[in-house]
């Protein structure tokens, strides 16, 4: 299955990496995020496309090979990221839904979506926030661990 969605996979404290998948449309941010998400610390999975497939308990994303190694960045173009930035699979821990910020709830009780059978925490973060990377990382670690 393939979702218009950027991957980017993170490590919280004591668990093992874990992909957030960035849902919204074209121009909402995806790229942007998954940028500030690599220089404090994760790695590409995908840009934009983003292929998930279920492998007992988990739903694993990987990239399309085109696609692979790759993030667009307006204003450069298309750029091939350093190995030490990207990573070929993670498994889903969150799925994140980039809104603005009249969408977001003060104080939002859990929300879940399924994906290929399995259910997974989704979270709405508006992604342009200076804070926008801090609030993902605690979402993430207030997630079950995979």
């Amino acid at each position: 299955m393939f979702v218009h969605a950027t991957c980017v996979a993170l490590r919280t404290t004591d668990r093992p990496w874990r992909a957030v998948l960035l849902r919204g449309p074209s121009g909402a941010g995806k790229s942007d995020l998954a940028l500030r998400l690599l220089d404090s610390g994760g790695r590409l999975i995908a840009d934009d496309q983003t292929h998930l497939a279920r492998r007992g308990r988990k739903l694993i994303a990987t990239p399309p090979p085109a696609l692979a190694g790759r993030i667009e960045v307006r204003g450069l173009g298309i750029v091939d990221l350093p190995r030490n930035q990207r990573m070929a699979q993670a498994a889903v821990g969150l799925i994140v839904d980039l809104v603005p910020p009249s969408q977001i709830e003060r104080m939002p009780d859990p929300t879940e979506e399924a994906l290929l059978g399995l259910t997974l925490p989704l979270f709405a973060l508006t992604p342009f926030e200076a804070s926008a990377v801090t609030k993902l990382y605690l979402a993430l670690a207030r997630t079950p661990a995979a």
